[in-house]
């Protein structure tokens, strides 16, 4: 008895090798997917400088303007874009993955880390040299450093959209409107955020908008980084009447951004 038991649990044992060696070898996760962006194309030729040429594959400084945001394109080879046509861009954006990837200092010691860039340039292009990353990483950092509220986004594919047209539409009369009367029609809209990770201490940012006759920020007129930061698309507005008719409105909003703790 006791030799036929060995027997049992040894060929137990051969049988469940045989199956471990026959199954397939796990498969790998799926690589995350690309943001994606679309807009329409904007080429600045006098803006490119020696630093940018670097990202820029060869070419001139290119973005695409997506409602309220203006991001800037970056690209590992050349790229042909027509100013003015409609694109879709796959790629990374380059804050947004920064901020998934985090920082230990919360900001206190510059913002963004240099392992951080160095992540985001393999992450859009795996497949750069050792020394073409380095490279890529440096320019990336000094960009988002200098102005870290302006969407930077590296391009992995980008094609144009077929049979894209132009929407053309009425524009509405516009009036001027102070600050604090404009305050009083905010329907939604936060007016505290917390401060980003480039700027804990916060503060208080006056943003220079357009709001159209609909009560929808169209419009933003203003260079402060803060402002740039402001997600517009959540604020609404009673409408501005004048002769009756909606009218859309020149003003400026107050948004405070609170400390990080």
């Amino acid at each position: 008895m006791t030799r036929n038991a060995y027997v049992f649990c040894f060929l137990v044992l051969v049988i469940a090798g045989l199956a471990g060696c026959s199954s397939k070898p796990p498969t790998k996760p799926a690589a995350a997917a690309p943001d994606k962006i679309q807009g329409k194309a904007q080429v600045v030729l006098t803006e490119t400088t020696a630093l940018d040429a670097s990202l820029n594959g060869g070419g001139p400084s290119v973005y695409l303007v997506v409602g309220l945001n203006r991001y800037r394109l970056f690209f590992d080879k050349a790229s042909q874009v027509e100013p003015g046509h409609e694109y879709i861009a796959e790629g990374v954006y380059a804050q947004k993955a920064i901020d998934a990837i985090g920082d230990p200092d919360q900001g206190k010691n510059g913002y963004p880390l240099e392992s951080s860039c160095d992540s985001v340039v393999k992450m859009a292009w795996p497949a750069l040299a050792f020394d073409v990353v380095d490279s890529y990483s440096t320019s990336l950092r000094n960009k988002v450093k200098r102005f870290p509220a302006r969407p930077v986004f590296l391009v992995t594919q980008i094609q144009p959209v077929a049979g894209a047209a132009a929407a053309v539409e009425s524009e509405a009369p516009k009036v001027s409107v102070p600050a604090d009367k404009q305050r009083a029609l905010l329907v939604e809209g936060p007016t505290a955020l917390t401060a980003p990770l480039w700027e804990p201490s916060g503060g208080t940012a006056r943003c220079k908008v357009v709001i159209d006759e609909h009560g929808k920020i169209a419009e933003l007129n203003s260079g402060a980084q803060l402002c740039e930061t402001v997600p517009w698309a959540q604020f609404r507005y009673q409408p501005t009447v004048k002769g009756g008719h909606p009218v859309s409105v020149d003003t400026e909003v107050e948004v405070r951004f609170d400390p990080r703790k």
